[in-house]
């Protein structure tokens, strides 16, 4: 299945999922450090669902202002930059994921120390924000398959508010500064855990990325292990799916059931009346049983 979406293309008319059923989200935001990136994959992965990380699209959006030596405070430049940032594809095959930019594939590059350190200060521009935000919300609706698990700031909230699972996947600032700082040796990881704090600062100033709006969930992975985490959250979604699935057949039989016992000629105009009924009583006695 070829999972490559470009930023900024047409939005076809229905969405994925198949014979025009909507697509399934599933929104998951969250701190740095958090694993929210890690789970969301691998949650895709064994669901056969997209995966989205927003916080890609972000780092893929500085790796281009950097080339261009754009700067945040430069509102014609970042006009520019967004109009050029529609050449930009993404691959939501959880097993393959691959970002490029024009024909260059930046995967790897934009996750480098210098993009790092600048993607907070372009994602707090509100123009930025609003968007990509954008951006993010034709991606799902392109999605070939039966679901997407989208991951970033905003997504919750802004970009799928009426997603089926909205998740707020959290832990302790010490727990997520050890697992960075697990994840890379010596000075580096070191690094990385003074990175965390100081990104937790700066983007605290734009979203509240750690408490959960109304109707979204919270999974604390402070005592959780990757394994863990993971099969916490395929079993939010496994269970949520179920029973929208189930709400789904529960309307669709309701509504066969109506339709089997309306007359043929109901809605008909002219010969399609009834008998001794004067125009427009056909539909007294309906509205009188839907009050």
């Amino acid at each position: 299945m070829n999972d490559t979406q470009k930023v900024g293309e047409r939005m076809p008319a229905s969405g994925g999922g198949g014979a025009g059923a909507p697509v399934f989200v599933v929104a998951i935001d969250g701190p740095a450090g958090s694993g929210k990136s890690s789970v969301s994959k691998a949650v895709a992965g064994l669901l056969g669902f997209a995966y989205l990380d927003t916080g890609a699209v972000y780092r893929a959006l500085t790796w281009l202002a950097l080339r261009r030596r754009v700067e945040p405070g430069d509102p014609d430049a970042l006009a520019a930059l967004l109009a050029a940032f529609r050449d930009v594809r993404i691959d939501t095959d959880p097993a393959d994921y691959r970002v490029r930019v024009a024909q260059t594939d930046v995967t790897d590059e934009i996750r480098t120390p210098e993009v790092t350190g600048r993607v907070s200060a372009l994602a707090r521009v509100p123009a930025v924000r609003e968007h990509v935000n954008g951006l993010f919300r034709r991606l799902i609706a392109e999605t070939a398959r039966p679901g997407i698990i989208v991951e970033g700031r905003d997504i919750t909230t802004v970009v799928a508010p009426d997603a089926p699972v909205r998740l707020l996947l959290t832990a302790d600032a010490a727990v997520r500064a050890a697992r960075r700082v697990g994840e890379l040796a010596g000075a580096a990881g070191r690094d990385a855990a003074g990175a965390l704090h100081r990104r937790d600062a700066a983007d605290s100033r734009v979203v509240d990325f750690m408490n959960a709006a109304d109707g979204v969930a919270t999974l604390d992975s402070t005592r959780l292990d990757f394994a863990a985490t993971v099969a916490a959250v395929r079993r939010i979604v496994v269970d949520a799916r179920a029973a929208t699935q189930a709400q789904a057949r529960a309307v669709a039989r309701a509504s066969a059931k109506a339709q089997a016992g309306t007359p043929p000629h109901a809605g008909a105009g002219g010969a399609g009346q009834s008998a001794g009924r004067r125009p427009g009583e056909a539909g007294l006695e309906t509205n009188g049983d839907d009050s």
